[in-house]
C-alpha cells in the first residue's frame, strides 16, 4: 500500500524505512534495511501482522538516502535502493566498526559506490534538489527511556532526525528520539513518527508531536517490526484524528510497484 497526496507518495517498507516520492520523480528513502525487511526474510522471522511484508526489494531508484544512526545503518539496504547517481546522507556519528562490533557485519558508508555526505546536527544542505535539515534526535536522560543512572538507548549526539522537502512538501522523520524541545518548531507537511513502545517516542508522544506541528498528514513508521516495537496503531490513529489531524496507516506492505 502507498499513501498518496495527489502525486506525492509515501510507502512504509518496514522497520524505519520509508520511500517518499513526488510528481517530479524525486525519490528519497529514510533508513533502508535491517531485520530482513528488504531481503524477503522478515516474514520468516516475525510474521506479517500489521507491518509491511518483507520482500526482495531492489528498486534502486533513490535520488537521496538518509541514514540517522548506527541502529538503522544497513549497507545492504542502502545498496538495494541506490543507483550510481544516488547520494547517501549519513549522520556524522554513524560508525561501521561500532556496528560490526555489535554483531552486524557492515562496511563503512564511505566504502559504498555512491556519493556520501556526512552531516551534523543543525546543518542544512541541498542534495539532488532536495533540501535537507539535520534535526536533533535523542532520548531524554530524565525521561521514560532512561535507566536509573540516566543512560538511554539514544543519547544526544548518537543520531539525528531529518526534515526534507519533496515536491514542495516538507517531511519530518524524527529518527529514534523522544519528542524533544527541538522538534517543536520543525515546519512540516508530512510527519513520519515512530510510535514504538520501546526506545523512541511512544504513540502518545507522537500524537503530541503531531498536535504541536499540525502537519497536513501523519504516517507512522518504525513499529511492530518485532515484539519490543509493538504499538496500538489504531489507537494512535484515533488519537491523532481526534486532534483534527489527518492520519493514515500503511501496514500491509508495498503495493508491488
Amino acid at each position: 500500500m502507498t499513501v498518496s497526496l495527489g502525486a506525492f507518495d509515501v510507502t512504509w517498507l518496514g522497520y524505519a524505512c520509508a520511500r517518499v516520492s513526488g510528481s517530479d520523480d524525486t525519490v528519497v528513502y529514510v533508513d533502508p534495511g535491517r531485520y530482513g525487511t528488504l531481503d524477503d526474510t522478515w516474514n520468516e522471522r516475525y510474521g506479517p501482522d500489521d507491518h509491511p511484508d518483507g520482500r526482495d526489494y531492489r528498486r534502486k531508484d533513490a535520488d537521496v538516502v538518509l541514514v540517522t544512526h548506527d541502529h538503522h545503518y544497513d549497507d545492504d539496504g542502502v545498496r538495494r535502493v541506490s543507483n550510481e547517481d544516488t547520494t547517501v546522507v549519513v549522520y556524522e556519528s554513524v560508525d561501521a566498526e561500532r556496528v560490526s562490533e555489535g554483531g552486524r557485519d557492515v562496511v563503512s558508508p564511505e566504502e559504498l559506490p555512491y556519493e556520501v555526505r556526512r552531516v551534523a546536527t543543525g546543518e542544512t544542505l541541498t542534495v539532488a534538489g532536495v533540501d535537507v535539515d539535520v534535526v536533533p534526535a535523542y532520548n531524554d536522560p530524565e525521561g521514560p527511556r532512561a535507566s536509573a543512572d540516566g543512560s538511554v538507548p539514544h543519547p544526544e549526539g548518537f543520531g539525528c532526525g531529518f526534515r526534507f522537502v519533496v515536491d514542495g512538501r516538507a517531511c519530518f522523520w524524527p529518527g529514534d528520539s523522544d519528542f524533544v524541545p527541538e522538534h517543536e518548531t520543525v515546519d512540516t507537511s508530512v510527519l513520519l513518527p515512530s510510535i514504538a513502545q520501546s526506545y523512541t517516542m511512544t504513540r502518545h508522544g507522537a500524537a503530541e508531536l503531531a498536535e504541536t506541528l499540525r502537519p497536513e498528514l501523519v504516517v507512522p513508521i518504525h513499529y511492530n517490526t518485532f515484539p519490543e516495537l509493538r504499538a496500538d496503531a489504531d489507537a494512535f490513529a484515533v488519537d491523532v484524528a481526534n486532534r483534527g489531524i489527518p492520519v493514515a496507516l500503511d501496514e500491509r506492505g508495498p503495493d508491488g510497484t
